[in-house]
């Protein structure tokens, strides 16, 4: 239980917050649980309206950071992914230029192949058709010296002409290798290119696809918050009467266990030691003061929860006598129970949200008995033990009192 505690303040609290981003950390799995988690905390006194309210606003407020960032990443992997895909595009463009003129050359070289060969495939002819037998001929019938030189340089220069032909056949068949070779790599690196860019723009189509989910996501988160953030307001006439009402139960808890100290007069001193733990059960909420940022106001949470399930045996911290056991608003079926003086005041410890009690006012207890069932009676958000010390009447931190271990 959450005693001095506006629901509705602390819904607006968290409205507050809606205006004021979470840290970098609240992308982090789970932070919006938390969130809720720290909401319900601060609402417990809440209606079960506001505190649906707080919890929305709360897990809207605590995914908002993760979902701006989202939208900001998918953009600009849009950019990015954009400017990949037309670098790839200019890249396979020039590759498919340079392998076009690569092919053009490799087809000029196979066509001076075929004409080198069409010449040499002439003479080969030629010299099979005898034309060796009429070179000799023409030597022969040579009707001196001079006509024989003549003759023979004529020879020469057509045996000179043949062999040039068939040079150029094997030069022409030599580039035009290299070209196909040169071609074949244009090719290959314009089909990678190709192949890069197709993907790049894939790529860049499904960034476009997530930037419009995240930035749908984004709307629709804004919109929750929107309703909830209303919702919550609309709670504000409500939560404040509830916090005056948590503010007068405290004020008669005060009074009452004041006045039992002062009929008590000269009650026995506590000798009891450390206190027992009352539940078996793992704390759920530490005592303290709470600060609402849109009232500007502190608010405190008198005790120390333990969270148990519903039926839990409570048991007595020590050994006393019980001076209150009955409803007390926000605290539900509540037990006090003096455990004598501890320095100047009267010591008591009060147990909160109880489902079943079993205890009178004016009982005594011995440390350890069972005085009642866990339950989530009063202001309360699930099933747990709302557990106080007193002095005087005011709340202290009941962790100074239990077992380092709280076991």
């Amino acid at each position: 239980m959450r005693y001095r505690r506006s629901v509705a303040l602390l819904t607006v609290c968290l409205c507050w917050l809606a205006f004021h981003p979470a840290p970098a950390a609240a992308d982090r799995s789970g932070d919006a649980a938390r969130a809720v988690r720290r909401a319900e905390a601060l609402l417990e006194s809440a209606s079960v309206t506001a505190r649906a309210a707080a919890r929305r606003l709360a897990a809207a407020t605590a995914a908002m950071p993760a979902a701006q960032r989202r939208v900001a990443t998918t953009r600009g992997v849009v950019v990015a992914t954009r400017v990949e895909a037309a670098t790839a595009r200019r890249q396979a463009e020039r590759a498919r230029a340079e392998y076009a003129e690569v092919a053009d050359f490799y087809a000029t070289a196979a066509a001076r192949v075929n004409d080198a060969r069409d010449r040499v495939d002439q003479i080969a002819a030629t010299t099979y058709m005898g034309s060796t037998f009429a070179r000799i001929n023409v030597l022969v019938t040579a009707t001196g010296p001079q006509d024989m030189l003549d003759r023979m340089g004529l020879v020469q220069q057509v045996m000179g002409h043949e062999q040039t032909e068939v040079r150029t056949l094997i030069g022409a068949r030599r580039d035009a290798r290299a070209a196909q070779d040169r071609a074949g790599a244009a090719k290959r690196v314009a089909e990678e290119y190709e192949r890069i860019a197709v993907t790049k723009l894939r790529a860049a189509q499904a960034a476009q696809a997530a930037a419009v989910k995240a930035r749908q996501a984004m709307y629709q988160l804004v919109l929750a918050r929107q309703t909830a953030l209303r919702a919550a307001q609309a709670q504000r006439a409500t939560v404040l009467a509830q916090y005056r009402a948590a503010l007068a139960t405290e004020r008669k808890v005060q009074a009452a266990l004041r006045g039992y100290d002062s009929r008590a007069g000269g009650v026995r001193s506590y000798g009891g030691g450390r206190l027992t733990m009352p539940v078996q059960g793992w704390k759920s909420s530490d005592f303290g003061n709470r600060y609402d940022p849109y009232y500007r106001v502190w608010q405190l949470h008198a005790g120390t929860d333990f969270a148990a399930g519903s039926g839990t045996a409570i048991r007595a911290a020590a050994s006393g006598r019980v001076i209150q056991a009955g409803w007390a608003g926000g605290y539900g079926n509540y037990t006090c129970i003096n455990h004598g003086r501890l320095g100047r005041y009267g010591f008591t410890t009060c147990y909160g949200h109880q489902s079943r009690m079993y205890v009178h006012r004016g009982s005594y207890v011995r440390r350890g008995q069972v005085i009642g069932r866990v339950g989530s009676t009063g202001a309360s958000t699930g099933a747990h033990l709302h557990f106080e010390t007193r002095f005087g009447g005011v709340p202290r931190n009941p962790l100074r009192y239990l077992p380092g271990c709280l076991c």
